[in-house]
């Protein structure tokens, strides 16, 4: 790797505000805003929107999209075409 030319790379807590979960991990994230975590020390946080906490595909919450049924009622609606 070429000297200088990369960001810091440390410890960074990320803040799911809705979910009202957060997580310590490693990013090149920075932020003005920091909290004191578990462990005693203080790092810089990051709130998010969205995370695995919170985020319907991870949480079992997610629509599934019946494809079958449309190809049904399309069929339905339209019907066979016949052959000419």
């Amino acid at each position: 790797m070429k000297p200088g030319i990369h960001p810091p790379y440390g410890p960074v807590v990320f803040r799911d505000r809705a979910a009202n979960h957060a997580f310590l991990t490693r990013s090149t994230m920075t932020s003005d805003k920091t909290i004191e975590w578990e462990d005693g020390n203080t790092y810089p946080v990051v709130d998010v929107e969205i995370s695995s906490v919170s985020h319907p595909s991870y949480t079992g919450t997610a629509r599934v999209l019946d494809t079958a049924g449309r190809v049904e009622r399309f069929e339905r609606r339209y019907g066979q075409r016949e052959a000419r």
